[in-house]
């Protein structure tokens, strides 16, 4: 099985503008951003789909928002950030590797799709 994109910048195959790294996740700035804030965070341990997460696999989702939600203190956004995890096909789902998308520096709307 080939690696995904997000393994291969995790194996530094590919390079990225890395904002925060730690043991298990790593997160990126989004080379297509959707805000002036865009950052991946992306756990080191590939899961395809959120669906398809264990339950062993809680304590490295909660630790994804807790990271979220450090690095929104770290980055001042106060105003406010968004979380977006997509899954699957119909909702935008490029890479399949679970990550959590956080976005802020803009008005945001509702609802979001």
């Amino acid at each position: 099985m080939s690696k995904t994109l997000f393994e291969k910048i995790i194996d530094r195959e590919i390079p990225a503008k890395i904002e925060h790294e730690d043991d298990r996740c790593i997160v990126i700035h989004d080379i297509e951003p959707q805000a002036p804030v865009h950052l991946l965070i992306i756990p080191k341990k590939p899961i395809p789909r959120l669906a398809s997460a264990e339950a062993g696999d809680e304590p490295l989702l909660g630790h994804l928002l807790l990271v979220a939600g450090r690095l929104a203190g770290k980055l001042r956004l106060e105003r406010g950030f968004r979380i977006v995890v997509n899954s699957g096909p119909d909702a935008c789902e490029s890479v399949p590797h679970v990550h959590v998308h956080l976005l802020a520096g803009r008005q945001m709307t509702w609802p979001p799709g």
